[in-house]
């Protein structure tokens, strides 16, 4: 029995061999027709491998071969990237959270940039920093932290390209301009690509105290000190002031003139005097210019804001420096006090402070004058202290007024023997404030003073002194009591007995002490002589 299959072929050979040679064609194989060389896949437009007369199949190229001399092992190293910690790398956000940023970077993971190394702004929000897709520039701070992330730092890379800007343009002299992002102790913090710091002295062309509204402003300033190590950059803002308007400041020193009187405003107080802002520029009034007193601080003279009234002194047009006198728009005390006084007078003052050689005495407002250890007293002084204490007052003659050199010389001991007083004192202590004895009687209406005790005592005192001081009320004539003159309204048969009866010893008049120079004074001193006489008459009966 023979193989269907066999015979068919055996059919088919046997037909094909019958037909005519040109109109031959190969058997088609197995699974159909084979594609010829250039014939594309069904339903595409891309080309197939491709089969040759012999059959065999050649497959379709896929790629081609771009990598010339470079082996593929070469070429994929070359696709993986090689850096080390502190290096500047570039990549693209691919995610964005609150705490932190991915940044890939072509490594085998994405880089971590936490939230606090996006920008030198303190408290930033990473989304309003970076979107996704940005291409930005990281510095790489750990290649593999304890958590196997990359750690970049978009802060410091920014840092790295800035300070190479900033070195340029200090080594210019040039001008940078940042946004004033922070208010910090002493100044402002400045965004250069980094944080500059302005101090609050060098904000303005004076100093500025509130410094809150300059938050969010764009300003220009100068770079006076650079740091790298440190990482310090200082700014001058009024440095481009002064640049800026040099023009101006020079035109307003030469129209300057010493010996001009200007209105200004203190801009600033400092220990060695203050500034005054005269429409333009500041000029200093040195501590010693203040006033014609003297200053232990100038913030006990002016203050911020107060307008004053000041002289040029100098003008020095090369540091373009003005130097300024408060005082020398006000009287001169010495010269007030050399006009009212002289020679010889007697001025009444207070002790203010003891030396070995003497003793400083307070004689007017802003005036003092010294009392030698001679002219202390007419005996021999070792000590200042043993003649006289701080805060102590007395009279001093003035025996030397020398106006330029600002002294004057005092003597205690020469007051001691009288002379004539100033004329400022003269309504209270003139010649007419005296009796023929010497003794002060004063010409003060001290009665129309009001007292007010501020103790027990002094109530006291005053009740008794009231009682004392009351007028006695006047006596009765005869005549209008019926009584006959001498006699007594108590009934008796003679006249009363007076206080010279009582004893046949004559009364002991009371001690009069110094003349009294107040009302109480006065009141006790009555009081004093009154109490004396009773104990003269104590103890006595009559006979």
């Amino acid at each position: 029995m023979s193989d269907p299959t066999t015979t068919t072929l055996l059919q088919a050979d046997d037909a094909s061999a019958a037909r005519p040679a040109a109109t031959a064609t190969a058997a088609p194989p197995p699974g159909g027709e084979r594609p010829v060389i250039g014939a594309t896949r069904p339903g595409t437009a891309e080309p197939m491998g491709t089969f040759d007369e012999t059959g065999q199949y050649h497959p379709r190229r896929v790629v081609e071969d771009d990598l010339g001399d470079v082996s593929f092992e070469d070429a994929v190293n070359r696709t993986i990237v090689e850096f080390d910690d502190g290096d500047l790398v570039a990549g693209t956000v691919v995610k964005v959270d609150k705490d932190e940023v991915l940044l890939d970077i072509g490594f085998k993971s994405e880089g971590v940039i936490p939230s606090r190394e996006l920008s030198i702004r303190h408290d930033v929000d990473a989304r309003s920093e970076v979107r996704v897709g940005d291409e930005i520039e990281a510095l790489v701070l750990q290649k593999e932290d304890k958590e196997g992330r990359l750690v970049l730092s978009k802060k410091r890379a920014q840092y790295e390209r800035a300070w190479g800007e900033i070195e340029k343009i200090k080594d210019t002299s040039g001008v940078v301009r940042g946004q004033v992002i922070e208010v910090v102790k002493g100044g402002l913090i400045v965004d250069i690509g980094l944080r500059g710091f302005l101090p609050a002295s060098l904000v303005e062309l004076r100093r500025v105290r509130d410094l809150q509204p300059y938050v969010g402003r764009v300003l220009e300033a100068k770079i006076i000190e650079l740091d790298k190590n440190r990482n310090n950059v200082v700014l001058s803002r009024r440095a481009w002031l002064e640049e800026t308007q040099k023009e101006q400041r020079g035109e307003f020193l030469v129209n300057l003139k010493p010996g001009e009187v200007r209105r200004g405003v203190v801009s600033s107080v400092v220990n060695f005097g203050a500034f005054v802002d005269l429409g333009g520029m500041d000029g200093l009034v040195h501590v010693s210019e203040l006033s014609w007193k003297h200053v232990d601080h100038p913030s006990s003279v002016v203050s911020v804001g107060d307008e004053v009234t000041v002289q040029v002194l100098d003008v020095d047009l090369d540091k373009e420096r003005i130097s300024l006198s408060l005082k020398a728009t006000q009287s001169d005390p010495w010269q007030e006090f050399a006009a009212a006084h002289r020679v010889g007078e007697l001025v009444y003052g207070r002790i203010t402070k003891i030396v070995p050689f003497g003793a400083f005495v307070q004689v007017g407002e802003g005036i003092e004058g010294l009392v030698h250890l001679s002219e202390m007293a007419s005996h021999h002084v070792d000590l200042p202290e043993q003649v006289v204490t701080p805060g102590e007052e007395l009279w001093v003659k003035i025996i030397d007024i020398d106006l330029q050199r600002r002294r004057i010389s005092l003597s205690i001991k020469q007051a001691a023997e009288g002379g004539e007083v100033a004329e400022e004192y003269r309504e209270a202590f003139g010649e007419h404030a005296y009796d023929a004895e010497g003794n002060y009687i004063g010409t003060y209406d001290y009665s129309a003073v009001e007292f007010t005790p501020e103790t027990e005592a002094q109530a006291a005192w005053a009740d008794y002194v009231a009682d004392v001081a009351a007028p006695a009320p006047a006596s009765t004539p005869a005549s209008e009591t019926g009584q006959p003159s001498g006699e007594s309204d108590g009934g008796g048969d003679g006249p009363a007995p007076s206080t010279a009866a009582v004893s046949s010893e004559p009364a002991v008049e009371a001690p009069r002490g110094p003349a009294p120079d107040t009302a109480m004074a006065a009141a006790f001193a009555e009081a004093e002589q009154q109490a004396a006489g009773e104990r003269s008459a104590g103890g006595r009966s009559p006979e």
